[in-house]
């Protein structure tokens, strides 16, 4: 039986070990490339024969054709607004599915799960010419708030998990701030909020996500406005065929550059993440 159970240890180690390498291996090549000296695409090996710096100092340094500050700070902006949108209508969605009963509840959450089976970008043209009838599809800054809207308009269906994890916090909690003289708003600002920040936490990241690496939605949106483009529009056009040679290793400095504040939400946040995922799940 020792035996049969090293074997089994020693099996399932060395598919999580190969598993781990195949993980690991492309974000060792975005990381190496994006410090490799020596320019242009689609080289035969993986281990750079120099090191720089200057691929992410001249990222930095826009010129006519490039301009990631400007991306950067594009995307950094509509994302926080989108966080902050879609983060409040989850939350107030969930607490009404998880706490109200009302006519309709049952079929509105099939309804929404059904909804949730499908791609965002299936709606990606009737979405293009709604905006583009209300009139904010005319500025660069108009396009911006078109795009906050987009991302968060929809953010409401995703309230599953938040509506499991309100459904883990006691009802009487509520029912004492009634009788204590509360509204239904004021014991959820006061009372649940306060109790719900990992799976707050947890909504936020998600949500801040979504504008952070979206390419569909922001490119049908902002078309050829090159001056309000994102990050995942500025980067991929980074790889057209009259940019790819001078610009790849840069493209990759920029991918590393954009995953590092995901990287540092993810760490700071871990804890709540994971216990907003596993109160969720319990309700």
């Amino acid at each position: 039986m020792r035996a049969k159970r090293f074997i089994t240890n020693l099996g399932c180690h060395a598919l999580l070990a190969v598993l781990s390498i195949i993980w690991i291996l492309p974000i060792l090549y975005v990381v190496l490339t994006s410090f490799r000296a020596e320019g242009g695409s689609y080289k035969s090996y993986i281990w750079p024969k120099g090191f720089t710096l200057d691929n992410y100092i001249n990222l930095f340094h826009g010129n006519t054709n490039i301009n990631f500050n400007r991306w950067f700070m594009n995307t950094l902006i509509i994302a926080i607004f989108s966080t902050v949108l879609s983060a409040f209508f989850v939350l107030c969605v969930s607490y009404v599915m998880s706490r109200l009963r009302f006519k309709m509840r049952k079929k509105f959450m099939n309804i929404a799960l059904i909804l949730g089976m499908f791609p965002g970008f299936m709606s990606m043209i009737a979405v293009y010419y709604i905006l583009k009838g209300l009139g904010l599809l005319e500025t660069g800054v108009l396009k911006q708030v078109a795009l906050v809207l987009v991302y968060s308009g929809g953010a409401g269906l995703g309230f599953y998990m938040a509506k499991g994890f309100f459904d883990t916090i006691p009802k009487t909690i509520d029912e004492a701030a009634y009788i204590d003289g509360a509204s239904k708003w004021d014991t959820f600002i006061r009372i649940t909020v306060p109790l719900s920040k990992p799976i707050i936490t947890y909504t936020l990241i998600t949500a801040f996500m979504g504008p952070w690496v979206d390419y569909i939605f922001a490119k049908v949106i902002m078309g050829n406005d090159s001056d309000y483009y994102t990050i995942a529009i500025g980067l991929w056009t980074m790889l057209e065929k009259e940019f790819v040679e001078y610009y790849y290793t840069q493209f990759y400095a920029g991918c590393v550059i954009i995953s590092i504040p995901i990287a540092i939400l993810f760490l700071l946040t871990q804890k709540c993440y994971v216990e907003g995922i596993s109160g969720a799940v319990k309700g």
